[in-house]
């Protein structure tokens, strides 16, 4: 079983993850293993609160994704040309590392031990002046070079000279131009010159309206200018890629820098996602231990509101090894056991856990057994998923290992449930592993009582509100009060006592001291609370045939009725009247078509048309089928009269 989707420790990584910036961080929370080496995990737990800290000592860290920036730095290594766009990440990742480093080094004032790892951050100041100086607003900048300034203001003066006199030339031209204005086609300056007029202008043709009628013509009188633009332009690109080679080289000179600087952004991301959830939780850092002891003050679920949510205490280990949850249904014994799985497995990540104190064992592995296991799939019912993912557990504990079971022995006859429920326990307590287990059968409360190293739990229940209080009694066995919610919640006093009648006899009946008790106002229970079984019971409307439509719909139009066909108003006959489906058949001019009777509108009836005993085969039989039908028909009466003879 996913120990970390029953017990939801995979929604805390999602949360967790989607406080890291980088995606190495984000990888690295979605693989995460519990630690292993003691070592490993106090120093891991170490940072996650000098992390907090620090973010609350000094603000949120600047970090950023740096998403592609290390693949822009191998394209440089291997020779690549950066294109501006590209330089500038590059730059936005370096202005990133700078504040970083900035902010470490703050850091520093409080003594904080994370904070040093800024000293291996490489500001890699040369290069990113470099690009600031060279590349602003998505392009090389005028004053990159003087000479790429040289060329620019060559070729603004050679574009400002080509417009003047294309100006000139279309002022003394007026009369044979469509437009007042010159126009830009294909890089090239052009007069928009009547098509009659073509021969009255003397230069090359550059593009024409999509009429035809204006022609675009660049002035021979300019060419010559042109030219030397694009000579210019030509010097110009050649300068462009001169320097994006040059910064390109300079950022492939840094390269294995600039690699060191990225994996210790990544590894502050990774801490700082640590810390920033133990934020977000209002975590605290555990105690950490190797004793088999688990111990918690007023420890909630970290996917619950704190404010809804009812803090529970909670040890187990030592004299103790086994713990035996009873109670009501409602009393919160499943987000008891998973409360106390998920703090033990986030302090095993390294995380702080939501507890006001807390002192946590290592474990081996977590073994876990919630919820019913169905699989229709694989044709298993709810007790032989459980029992397949008991044997997997057996199969896989160790006197380190932590196991959580709900609702043990269940789905199975109570009898034979039970017994396989102790057997379960007792196999747990002799590998001398932790477990807490939930359960309601009595024997099972008994079992505890009786054997060493376990121990009964309840959970506590408010019987007025139906609500459980969350607070576990250790060394009390609990009640499952099932007769009295069921009283508490609308099941009559008659229902009652044959239940109880049932379940232990007549003589009993009396001690239930709730029957006849006046069930409370549904705003005071639950929503399923109130007298349900006195609620108006749906019933299942079903369609009634109209016979009335049926025969309607058969009167409504008659064999050689002439009708109008909807939309097009086109004219025709009804050869077939309509049948149970509301569907005609109806003769058109050259073929006959099937048609909802909706679209069909009466024009002249039949009546008025045809006599009574008009023959309508003339109508809508042809030629053929009449002949063969008259040939059949004579065959058929030559048959029956040698018969009689």
């Amino acid at each position: 079983m996913n120990i970390d989707k029953v017990i939801e420790l995979d929604l805390i990584k999602e949360k967790w993850a989607s406080l890291a910036m980088t995606q190495f961080a984000k990888d690295k929370i979605k693989d995460m293993k519990p630690f292993m080496s003691e070592n490993d995990l106090r120093k891991s737990m170490r940072e996650t609160s000098e992390g907090r800290l620090m973010i609350e000592q000094c603000g949120t860290p600047p970090l950023v994704s740096m998403e592609g920036v290390e693949d822009l730095f191998i394209m440089a290594q291997k020779g690549a040309c950066l294109t501006v766009a590209q330089l500038e990440s590059v730059e936005i990742s370096l202005v990133a590392i700078k504040r970083l480093k900035k902010y470490l080094e703050r850091g520093k004032d409080f003594n904080f031990s994370l904070a040093y790892d800024g000293e291996m951050l490489e500001s890699l100041g040369e290069i990113r002046e470099a690009i600031v100086t060279q590349i602003r607003n998505g392009a090389v900048d005028d004053r990159a070079t003087p000479l790429l300034f040289d060329i620019r203001n060559d070729i603004r003066k050679m574009e400002d000279k080509i417009k003047s006199k294309i100006e000139g030339i279309l002022s003394s031209n007026q009369a044979y131009m469509t437009d007042q204005f010159t126009t830009l086609r294909n890089g090239r300056w052009c007069l928009p010159v009547r098509k009659e007029y073509r021969n009255k202008i003397k230069g090359s043709l550059v593009d024409k309206s999509s009429s035809g009628n204006t022609l675009f013509i660049e002035p021979a009188a300019i060419s010559k200018y042109y030219e030397q633009l694009q000579g210019l332009q030509i010097d110009e690109e050649n300068e462009l890629y001169r320097i994006l080679y040059t910064l390109s080289d300079l950022v492939a000179g840094k390269a294995e820098q600039m690699f060191q600087n990225l994996k210790v952004i990544e590894r502050m991301d990774y801490v700082f996602s640590k810390g920033k959830l133990s934020i977000d939780m209002e975590g605290v850092e555990p105690q950490i231990n190797t004793n088999r002891v688990i111990e918690i003050v007023e420890g909630r679920h970290p996917l619950m509101a704190k404010e809804s949510c009812v803090p529970i205490e909670f040890s187990i280990g030592g004299e103790h090894r086994g713990v035996i949850i009873t109670g009501p249904n409602m009393g919160g014994k499943t987000v008891t056991i998973k409360t106390v799985a998920l703090n033990c497995l986030m302090a095993q990540y390294g995380l702080h856990v939501t507890c006001q104190s807390a002192n946590l064992c290592m474990n081996t592995n977590y073994l876990c057994d919630i919820g019913d296991g169905q699989n229709l799939a694989e044709n298993l019912s709810t007790f032989s998923a459980h029992i397949e993912n008991v044997m997997e557990i057996l199969s896989e504990l160790t006197s380190e290992s932590l196991v959580i079971m709900d609702e043990l022995g269940s789905g199975t006859d109570p009898t034979e449930g039970m017994g396989i429920a102790i057997a379960i326990l007792e196999a747990l307590r002799k590998s001398n592993c932790l477990f807490l287990v939930t359960t309601h059968y009595p024997e099972v409360k008994q079992y505890a009582d009786q054997t060493e190293g376990v121990v009964n739990a309840s959970m506590a229940f408010d019987r007025e509100s139906l609500k459980p209080l969350f607070k576990i009694m250790i060394g009390e066995s609990g009640d499952s009060c099932a007769f009295y919610v069921a009283s508490r919640l609308g099941m009559s006093d008659e229902m009652l006592k044959t239940a109880i009648k049932a379940s232990f006899g007549k003589v009993d009946i009396d001690q239930y001291s709730f029957l006849g008790e006046k069930i409370p106002p549904a705003d005071q229970l639950s929503e399923k609370a109130g007298t349900s079984l006195s609620k108006p019971k749906p019933k299942i409307q079903k369609n009634k045939k109209n016979t009335q439509k049926s025969e309607w719909l058969s009167q409504q139009f008659k064999i050689g009725d002439s009708v109008l066909v909807l939309p097009d108003q086109k004219i025709g006959i009804v050869c077939e009247p309509i049948n149970r489906k509301g569907v005609l058949r109806v003769q058109m001019r050259d073929k006959k078509i099937w048609i909802n009777h909706k679209r069909v509108k009466l024009k002249v009836s039949a009546s008025e048309l045809y006599p009574d005993d008009y023959d309508f085969s003339i109508v809508f039989d042809s030629i053929e089928e009449r002949k063969y039908r008259h040939k059949t028909n004579r065959k058929f009466t030559g048959e029956i009269l040698t018969h009689d003879e």
